[in-house]
């Protein structure tokens, strides 16, 4: 039954993002950021109600009162690629930095390009640095939220990879503070496979770390704020790391 619910939801999913992204294409030249930003909210919501109806997988937003508005960096957990899709839901006008590649891809990447991402070119080393806080200062003073994934790379439930100095960069450059995001989603959504299991994706946002730690504490912080809160996200959902003793 899984393994039907998951070709199903492929089968639905692929098609209904090629049919928002064609039927729009001629706003993606002429359109304002936000309004394609709405589209992806559009899309978004129809993915999302495939996810409930088709997969049956629900979420749940907790600590809500802890997002800021605007001007903040949203650091997230990285297991799946359901965690890139959300925060359009959270947020609205998020701008995610990632890394270049993704803008080659067609149509998702001119839209990407369009809504002003923030691409990283890593083999660019300092300019890179000096084009992402460019990049990054101007979406802040739009009042749009960062969102990075610290760990780069999705990782696997009860598993944590290494935490970039590029968060620590932007936090100590743009002097603003960073809420960590937990969330449990690899349980259900998980790295480089095909299924996807019915249940409930807890996300909980963690009150944000504020300005002026230094570099040491504040990766220290953000790492065991994120990393302990996420197990115990998986542990809640019944998950057993059997790596562990």
């Amino acid at each position: 039954m899984i393994f039907l619910r998951s070709a199903l939801y492929q089968i639905l999913f692929l098609p209904w993002t090629l049919f928002i992204g064609i039927v729009t294409l001629p706003l993606l030249f002429a359109a304002p950021r936000r309004w394609l930003q709405y589209i992806a909210a559009f899309w978004l919501e129809g993915a999302l109600l495939m996810q409930r109806v088709v997969l049956g997988l629900s979420f749940e937003v907790r600590g809500l009162e802890n997002l800021p508005k605007s001007g903040a960096i949203l650091a997230a957990k990285h297991q799946s690629a359901w965690e890139t899709m959300v925060f359009h839901r959270l947020v609205g006008d998020p701008a995610f930095i990632l890394k270049k590649e993704l803008l080659r891809l067609p149509v998702i990447g001119w839209y990407m390009y369009r809504t002003e991402q923030i691409p990283i070119d890593r083999a660019a080393g300092g300019s890179a640095l000096k084009h992402m806080l460019d990049r990054s200062r101007r979406a802040l003073g739009q009042g749009r939220a960062l969102i990075i994934f610290p760990e780069g790379t999705r990782q696997p439930p009860g598993k944590a990879g290494r935490y970039h100095s590029g968060i620590y960069k932007l936090y100590a450059a743009l002097d603003v503070p960073v809420a960590p995001i937990a969330h449990n989603s690899g349980i259900f959504w998980p790295r480089n496979a095909f299924l996807r299991h019915p249940g409930r994706i807890t996300l909980q946002i963690l009150p944000p770390i504020p300005p002026g730690l230094g570099r040491e504490a504040f990766m220290t912080r953000l790492q065991d704020e994120i990393e302990t809160t996420t197990r115990a996200l998986e542990r809640a959902a019944g998950f057993v790391d059997k790596s562990v003793g």
